[in-house]
């Protein structure tokens, strides 16, 4: 259908996980994508519901717990309210945002599940599955690690190798462990319920490999036909599992399983909208049943899958509700030239940005979108966002609007001038103003955002090339009727901006509304000469935007870095064993407990301290390569280890008479060897 037939608009974006804050990866993956989107579909006046939720089902929500030592509800109550607080200071304008503990998601689901059951559209099969024996459950696939066949990772899950990227399936796993019990699983027989994908090839491919071959992105379009017209076709998936935290399946001889997260996930989306039409009072059914509604699924490129394949099947089989019109997912957004994970904490959280970046939401949104990763994997760096922010947003985009309000007041006292004769200048600047709302148009509706916003820009660019040609701080002095044209053009040119780049930067566009007295300017209105009245007072000019400083930037580099090197010493192994030792070998060792009577650094040496100490068999002068660790005052009075039958060795022209030990961490720093209660000096060590 073309857009004009489309009667309302279902709008969905991926529900998170439950178990973390959401980061840049999220926003550029699907929600501002989305929420671009569904404000650029109000501005058109059109019927719009926008939903979401917090997906608080599945594995990765109890080892998130476990981890924490808190139950799984108090994980997705926690996170949940997290998410939702930040995607609305964000600007992510959902009608609804849900969560799948709700209880009309748990009757919504069991009732599709139900459906399909009654249908005998299930494979009921009896699988081998691991167990742990010690801790008495079944293991989702997380919950199993061992060495992967293809790298060698020793620390890869159960169903993918985070190392190398490979799929697997627990069986493939080379010696296996249970992360709850750390045991060798066993095998087990359990019963599960299939959806028989294969059954819904044919549909399948013509629905989307030939409806929608002109209008679906390619990324999306080549994971399907891989999937589709893979050698050995679509399998037989599980729609259950053995779980006690989710959504309990619905029929006999089920007891102690749960739907599979990927069945009851996207029908979120089905019982957040009617949650959302309960509250306004309105039906929710034309939404997801009436064939001139148009579905589109905002999603990253890993639950492409899930979207096209599983839940269509999904949907067909229960029959009565709409399929989606579009998928446009997204690639994945790296950062700093590294995988986006938040098990390494390598990213950028958004409730720390809104903390540390207050009212800068715009310039992520900006950031994000111009380099969204659309059509392949894309790279966010603090230098880019810093460079986007000062020579774009500042330099162009705020720098026009700053311009054409400042010399409004100071020439015309803050009030709109009227128009004059138009010159050709005038005429191209007009035309311009006339034309880039279509173009803009034109690209949201093909989720050409980046495009979209690079053309937001180019307006931006156009009117500061308006005024650097007309000079109106020139004119001014022989020609006010003249002046007063070139900045009645400039203020329509800015409140048109406002208008096309809501979409994109809602909080700046509110500002310049704000300015200049303006409201309930639709995407009609833009394109127009005639937006602001002549003798409109416009107020004071706000400031849209500043430059981010160079430390700032640096700050959050070095966060990355600190990150990163944490990391590294948690993942450091541990140094080799040297070769094995006879004990005649380690008895020649005499190792004693030591007190430090003076330390003093060793002129002309960054590494050395000179200590003295009293071995209980006499003092000794020791010196020792730890200046760069610790502080001389720090040492004196200490009792420390010593090997005190050390040849002497002459340094700086000082004959050191033993050896200071010391454990050196994996970061590089050293600890002192000391005992857990004071002892004599000399008390040996064996």
């Amino acid at each position: 259908m073309k857009p004009s037939e489309f009667k309302r608009y279902t709008i969905t974006a991926a529900l998170p996980y439950a178990n973390g804050p959401l980061h840049i990866g999220h926003l550029a993956g699907c929600y501002i994508p989305a929420d671009i989107y569904v404000r650029y579909l109000r501005s058109q006046g059109r019927d719009v519901a926008f939903v979401g939720g917090s997906d608080e089902h599945g594995v990765a929500i109890t080892i998130k717990a476990r981890k924490e030592g808190i139950s799984p509800q108090e994980v997705v109550d926690k996170y949940h309210e997290l998410m939702k607080k930040s995607f609305q200071e964000f600007g992510i304008s959902f009608d609804h945002y849900s969560r799948t503990s709700a209880k009309i998601h748990h009757e919504t689901a069991s009732g599709f599940f139900r459906d399909l059951y009654d249908k005998g559209e299930f494979l009921e099969q009896t699988t081998e599955q691991y167990f742990d024996e010690e801790a008495g459950q079944f293991l989702a696939d997380r919950y199993i690690e061992g060495t992967c066949p293809k790298c060698g990772n020793e620390h890869a899950y159960g169903d993918q190798c985070e190392r190398c990227g490979s799929s697997l399936s627990p069986t493939e796993l080379i010696n296996p462990k249970s992360k709850l019990s750390g045991n060798t699983p066993v095998l087990k027989e359990t019963k599960h319920w299939f959806l028989d994908l294969a059954k819904y090839t044919d549909f399948l491919k013509n629905w989307i490999l030939v409806d929608h071959a002109q209008d679906w992105k390619n990324n999306v379009l080549g994971q399907c036909r891989s999937w589709l017209e893979a050698g050995d076709g679509l399998q037989a998936r599980s729609m259950t599992r053995d779980m006690d935290w989710g959504i309990p399946v619905p029929v006999e001889g089920a007891e102690g399983k749960v739907l599979y997260v990927w069945f009851d996930a996207p029908i979120g989306y089905i019982s957040s909208t009617k949650e959302w039409a309960a509250e306004k009072g309105i039906d929710w059914e034309p939404y997801w049943r009436s064939e001139d509604t148009k579905l589109v699924h905002f999603i990253g490129k890993d639950n492409i899958v899930f979207h096209c394949i599983v839940f269509p099947a999904i949907l067909k089989t229960h029959g009565g509700y709409v399929l989606p019109d579009n998928v446009p997912a997204n690639e994945f957004l790296n950062l700093e030239g590294d995988k986006i994970s938040t098990s390494r904490n390598w990213a950028v959280w958004l409730h720390e940005y809104l903390e540390q970046f207050p009212d800068k939401q715009d310039v992520l949104r900006y950031v994000l979108t111009a380099n969204a990763p659309e059509t392949k994997d894309n790279d966010f760096t603090w230098k880019d966002f810093q460079s986007r922010n000062n020579s774009e947003l500042v330099a162009i985009y705020g720098n026009f609007v700053n311009r054409a309000v400042v010399l409004t007041h100071k020439f015309f006292d803050g009030n709109v001038p009227g128009m004059g004769p138009l010159n050709d200048l005038d005429k191209d600047a007009l035309e311009a103003l006339k034309s880039f709302p279509e173009k803009i148009a034109a690209s949201i509706e093909r989720y050409r955002f980046r495009e979209a916003l690079s053309f937001v820009m180019d307006f931006a660019r156009t009117g500061n090339k308006y005024l650097a040609e007309t000079e109106p701080w020139k004119t001014i002095k022989e020609d006010r009727e003249r002046t007063g044209t070139i900045l009645n053009i400039a203020l329509n040119f800015a409140a048109n901006l406002a208008i096309v780049a809501e979409p994109f930067l809602p909080f700046t566009s509110a500002k310049i509304f704000g300015m200049f007295g303006l409201q309930g300017l639709k995407w009609s209105d833009a394109g127009s000469h005639e937006l602001l009245q002549i003798g409109q007072e416009i107020f004071e000019a706000a400031l849209l935007f500043d430059k981010i400083e160079d430390a700032t930037v640096e700050a959050q580099i070095q966060k990355l870095l600190d990150t990163k090197k944490q990391n590294e010493i948690a993942n450091a192994i541990a140094e080799p064993m040297k070769d094995i030792i006879s004990y005649e070998d380690f008895a020649k060792l005499d190792m004693r407990v030591v007190k430090v009577l003076t330390a003093e650094p060793m002129p002309k040496s960054k590494k050395l301290l000179r200590l003295t100490v009293d071995t209980g068999l006499g003092v000794k002068t020791v010196l020792s390569g730890v200046a760069e660790h610790f502080q001389p005052e720090d040492l004196i009075g200490k009792q420390v280890t010593m090997l005190i039958n050390l040849a002497p060795r002459k340094m700086m022209g000082i004959d050191s008479e033993g050896m200071i030990l010391m454990a050196e961490d994996r970061d590089g720093s050293l600890r002192l060897l000391q005992p857990n209660t004071p002892t004599s000096e000399g008390s040996t060590i064996s």
